[in-house]
């Protein structure tokens, strides 16, 4: 994120005004997820350096998702998220899963209720891979600004989760764009600001009721400007790009000591333990790959930079968060894995974002083996990302590059979610992955297209056409159209 950004006051008020209008969202410490499959254990392998005695999971999930039904969405054009369009398609669901996608004639269970989607475009739930949404919540007041722990360049101990407020009608507002799932990130103001969650974008009362069961954390990582403005504006390490790579080094010199120590107590089974260490137990977890990387970085050469960094300990960067010049790299980024999670039309804002190119998903996106991501790392941005990777895709094609629709689409869709690790569970209109769908008003790619319908795993989480499914938030009510009419207001009504 840019480091200090002032959180508007002035987002669609969207919060849950009646339990008929919202999920039930198991707040009750069970740790069920009744739309999802397998044992969450296994997805969570323990960190090396971790006591085996510790809880891996001491904040689990209390997801349960929203009321379904079982439907067929008929009638639209479908993007799949998978690079196909299907025209005049049908998209089955069935217990919270998608259970079919195909053409007319794909057949339709008896029992399950048809959604006439004519004239209309399907996709699956859009991902916002960079938010901050409930870390610096609206309203943005220094009370609720949560979202960087900038008192050590080294913080990867804490958790943003801890600094979720579920109630931000930031939220509600991104439900209302199609955006189904986000990961929530700690600022950028630190080397290691600590561990980030992906989260359901449901009604929920605490950040267990939206965390998503089995999403593997990430450790946000920050490189550039910042962390060297931040630090070097108090006199302390780091204060250069080079007092950067030095630090990211020590902490994982010192990660891997922690482990080494860890082993040969477990080998020897003599003497106590070490202590537990916090830190240390995050960079562990990215040493043993069961924490992603999600690294906040602008410039090409820096990002080889950061490569070099994991290969000489053994880690993989999952994604490069901003990437304004990634196109520069694109092919190393395709090379080895790395998504790069993107903005089309921010650039400039200071140095090291001055090299940016509209064209710059579209063109990371060319490689063979690439992940092209567009992101938002803002509260209102959010609500359109939609728009985004329209220009983004209307900026490949003036430049020449023959790009699909249903190929840009995956840039909101399935490759968020392998930005995250979830790509086997949603991010894609496929049998078996979770029914998160988007039904349009129009092509996604118009300027005005909106979000009708929203479903998460199958249960109605938006709906333009009904008030029930519109809830309003308590820091928007008596602003004109939310409980109060104009004349109210003008008149000072309360």
């Amino acid at each position: 994120m840019r480091l200090q950004r002032l959180r508007g006051a002035s987002l669609a008020a969207l919060a849950c005004v009646a339990l008929t209008a919202c999920a039930t969202t198991g707040d009750n410490g069970s740790n069920g997820d009744a739309a999802s499959a397998g044992d969450s254990e296994a997805r969570k392998p323990l960190a090396m350096g971790l006591d085996a005695a510790a809880n891996p999971d001491p904040f689990p999930s209390t997801y349960r998702g929203l009321p379904r039904a079982n439907m067929a969405i008929v009638g639209a054009t479908v993007f799949t998220g998978a690079g196909q369009r299907i025209e005049n398609g049908v998209v089955v669901v069935t217990d919270g899963r998608i259970a079919a996608v195909g053409g007319a004639s794909t057949p339709i269970p008896a029992g399950h209720r048809r959604v006439d989607a004519a004239g209309r475009f399907v996709t699956p739930g859009v991902i916002d891979t960079h938010s901050h949404l409930g870390v610096y919540p609206s309203p943005g007041v220094s009370g609720m600004s949560d979202g960087n722990e900038a008192t050590n360049p080294n913080t990867a101990q804490v958790w943003a989760e801890h600094s979720i407020w579920p109630q931000d009608p930031g939220f509600n507002a991104a439900r209302a764009g199609g955006v189904t799932t986000l990961q929530i990130l700690p600022g950028s103001a630190n080397l290691f600001g600590g561990r980030g969650v992906t989260v359901r974008n449901i009604p929920s009362v605490t950040m267990q009721g939206m965390k998503m069961p089995d999403a593997p954390y990430g450790l946000k990582m920050a490189c550039g400007e910042n962390p060297s403005r931040v630090y070097g504006g108090r006199n302390s390490s780091p204060a250069t790009g080079m007092g950067n790579v030095a630090g990211y080094r020590a902490a994982f010199i010192a990660a891997r000591e922690y482990k080494a120590k860890w082993d040969k107590w477990r080998e020897d089974g003599e003497g106590s333990p070490p202590t537990r260490n916090l830190q240390m137990e995050t960079l562990v977890g990215v040493l043993d790959g069961s924490i992603l990387i999600q690294n906040h970085c602008y410039r090409a050469d820096e990002m080889a930079v950061m490569i070099d960094i994991a290969k000489e300990f053994g880690y993989k960067i999952t994604a490069f968060h901003h990437a304004i010049e990634a196109y520069k790299v694109a092919p190393l980024l395709a090379r080895e894995g790395i998504c790069a999670d993107m903005w089309t039309g921010w650039w400039g804002f200071k140095m090291e974002a001055l090299d940016g190119v509209e064209a710059n998903a579209a063109l990371v996106d060319a490689p063979e083996g690439s992940c092209a991501v567009i992101h938002s790392d803002d509260a209102e941005l959010t609500q359109r990302l939609n728009q985004e990777a329209a220009a983004a895709l209307a900026a490949g094609r003036r430049i020449g590059m023959d790009i699909s629709e249903e190929r840009a689409i995956s840039w909101i869709t399935l490759n968020p979610a392998r930005s995250l690790g979830i790509a086997d569970q949603t991010g894609s209109l496929e049998a078996g992955k979770r029914a998160d769908v988007v039904i349009w008003s129009a092509n996604p790619f118009s300027v005005y297209a909106r979000a009708d319908q929203v479903f998460i795993d199958g249960g109605l989480a938006f709906d333009r056409f009904n008030p029930a499914y519109q809830p309003v938030s308590d820091f928007e009510l008596g602003q004109p159209g939310y409980g109060l009419s104009a004349a109210d207001v003008a008149q000072g009504a309360r």
